[in-house]
C-alpha cells in the first residue's frame, strides 16, 4: 500500500480502530489480568517482538492478542528488508505486523531506522556525501510510509562500543560521517514525523558503566542543545554471566532525569523455574519505580522461536504455556489472574470511579504542535475513561495516538484504545498532533469520565 493510501486508510478507518478499542476491552472484561491490560493499569504498556513469518501460526497469533498491547517488528523494518536496493522501497512484511497490530488496537515501535548490522551491501559502498543522503532518505522513505502509526522509533542502534573506553563503534556510518551522524539522524526523524517518539536503543547499558555513561553524555549533551530525543531504550538482555546489575533502577532514573522516558526495548532472561521468575520480577519492579518508565517490550512471544532459544529465555514455553516468569511478571505489575478477585476493576463495593485529565504541549513548531493529555485515576481502579478536548475552530488534528477518537465539530471526544484499565491512582494517556492553521491557541481539556 502506498504512503498515500496508508494515511487514507487510516483517516477514514476510525471505525475499524473502535472496533479494536472494543477487542482490548472484551480482553480486559474476560482476562482483566493479562500482562497488557495489568501494565495499563500501570500506565504502561507491555510489548513483545513479532515476526510476520509466524502471524499464521494460531497459537503465536491468540497469545500475540491476548497478551500484549505493544508489538515490535523483529526484522522487518530494518535497512536489509525495506529498502535492499537503493530508492527501491519495500514494506510487505512490514506492513503485515502493524496492519495486525492495528487491528488489534496495539501500539507499534519502530526498530530500527540506522544501525551497523543487516545492511545491504550497498551502503557500505557510498562515500561520505553520498551515504549522508542516502541515510536521510532512508528515514524519510521508512517513517514517511509509516507516518503517525509508530508510537516509537529506534532511531539509532548500538552505536557505542562494548567494554571500558565508551568510544563510539565503527561503522560506515561512524567512520565516514563521524559523530555527528546520531544527531543527524535524530533531526531528519523529528521532521519526518514529529508525532513519533525518537528513542536510543542500546545493549548492556543496563547498569552505571563506561558504556551507559557514554550514551547518559551523549543524550545530556543533545537535551541542553535541542537535538530532538524522546527516550532511551535499554535492551535488558540478561543471563547468567550478565545478570540484572544491582543499580539497574537507578541507572533508569538517571536517563529519566534527564527528561526523556525510558523503554525496557528487547528484554529476555535465560533460565527457567523460580530464578528466572525473581529476575523478571527485578526488572519490571525497576521500571514501576521509574515514573519515566513508559514501557516493558520482551524480544519474543515464545521460547521456541527466540533468538536464544537455548537458553529458554521468555515468558512462554515452546508450547506457549506460562512459565513461571509469566506469573511473577503478572504479580509484579499488580495482578492476580482472576477478574473476579475482590478489588478488581468493576467488583461490587470498588466505590466510585474517577478519573482528572491534564493537558500539555509536548513539542512546538511554526505549522503545528503535538499535545498531550494524561489521565489520571482517583481513590478507586477504573476501567474506562473518556475526555473531551476542545480545539479553536481553526485547528484540526491530523493523527492521534493511544486514543480512539470520534468527533463533532471541533470537539474531540476520546476514550481508550488499549489503555482504559488503571489502578487507583495510576495513569496514562493519549497525545495529537494538530495543524494551526493560524491559531497558536491552547485546546480546552473537558472532565474526564470513568466507569
Amino acid at each position: 500500500m502506498s504512503m498515500t493510501l496508508r494515511r487514507l486508510s487510516r483517516a477514514a478507518t476510525a471505525g475499524l480502530v473502535a472496533a479494536a478499542a472494543l477487542t482490548a476491552a472484551a480482553h480486559s472484561a474476560e482476562a482483566a489480568d493479562t500482562l497488557g491490560s495489568a501494565a495499563a493499569g500501570q500506565g504502561r504498556y507491555f510489548g513483545t517482538a513479532v515476526a510476520a513469518s509466524h502471524l499464521g501460526e494460531a497459537d503465536y497469533t491468540a497469545t500475540l492478542d491476548r497478551e500484549f498491547s505493544s508489538v515490535t517488528p523483529e526484522n522487518e523494518m530494518k535497512w536489509d528488508a525495506t529498502e535492499p536496493s537503493r530508492a527501491t522501497f519495500t514494506f510487505t512484511s512490514a506492513d503485515r505486523i502493524v496492519d495486525h497490530a492495528q487491528s488489534k488496537g496495539m501500539d507499534v515501535r519502530g526498530h530500527t531506522l540506522v544501525w551497523h548490522s543487516q545492511l545491504p551491501s550497498w551502503v557500505g559502498s557510498l562515500g561520505a556525501s553520498d551515504l549522508s543522503t542516502a541515510m536521510k532518505d532512508h528515514i524519510n522513505g521508512l517513517m514517511g510510509h509509516y507516518k503517525g502509526e509508530i508510537h516509537s522509533w529506534d532511531v539509532v542502534n548500538e552505536a557505542f562500543q562494548d567494554g571500558g573506553s565508551g568510544a563510539r563503534r565503527s561503522s560506515p556510518f561512524q567512520d565516514k560521517l563521524g559523530d555527528g551522524f546520531i544527531e543527524e539522524a535524530f533531526r531528519t526523524a523529528r521532521a519526518a514525523d514529529p508525532a513519533a517518539k525518537l528513542c536510543y536503543n542500546d545493549y548492556n547499558t543496563d547498569g552505571v558503566n563506561a558504556k551507559s555513561n557514554a550514551v547518559y553524555n551523549m543524550v545530556k549533551d543533545f537535551k541542553s542543545r535541542g537535538v530532538p530525543i524522546d527516550c532511551v531504550g535499554f535492551q535488558s538482555h540478561f543471563n547468567s554471566n550478565s545478570p540484572v546489575p544491582s543499580d539497574y533502577r537507578q541507572n533508569l532514573q538517571r536517563f529519566a532525569d534527564l527528561g526523556v522516558d525510558v523503554q525496557i526495548t528487547e528484554l529476555d532472561i535465560e533460565g527457567s523455574g523460580s530464578a528466572q521468575a525473581a529476575d523478571y520480577t527485578k526488572v519490571v519492579e525497576a521500571c514501576l519505580a521509574v515514573d519515566r518508565c513508559t514501557g516493558m517490550t520482551v524480544w519474543g512471544v515464545t521460547d521456541k522461536y527466540s533468538w536464544r532459544s537455548s537458553g529458554t529465555p521468555l515468558l512462554f514455553d515452546g508450547n506457549y504455556q506460562e512459565k513461571p516468569a509469566y506469573g511473577a511478571v503478572l504479580a509484579a505489575l499488580g495482578g492476580s489472574g482472576d477478574p473476579g478477585d475482590p478489588g478488581d476493576p468493576g467488583d461490587p463495593g470498588d466505590g466510585t470511579a474517577s478519573c482528572t485529565a491534564t493537558y500539555t504541549r509536548t513539542a512546538d513548531w511554526d505549522s503545528g504542535y503535538n499535545g498531550q493529555v494524561t489521565i489520571t485515576a482517583g481513590d478507586e481502579p477504573i476501567s474506562a475513561w473518556t475526555v473531551t478536548v476542545t480545539l479553536p475552530a481553526q485547528q484540526s488534528v491530523s493523527s492521534l495516538w493511544n486514543g480512539t477518537p470520534t468527533w463533532s465539530g471541533n470537539v474531540m471526544t476520546v476514550k481508550p484504545s488499549w489503555n482504559g484499565t488503571l489502578a487507583a491512582g495510576a495513569s496514562t494517556g493519549f497525545g495529537f498532533t494538530a495543524a494551526k492553521n493560524g491559531s497558536d491557541a491552547a485546546p480546552t481539556v473537558g472532565t474526564c469520565t470513568a466507569s
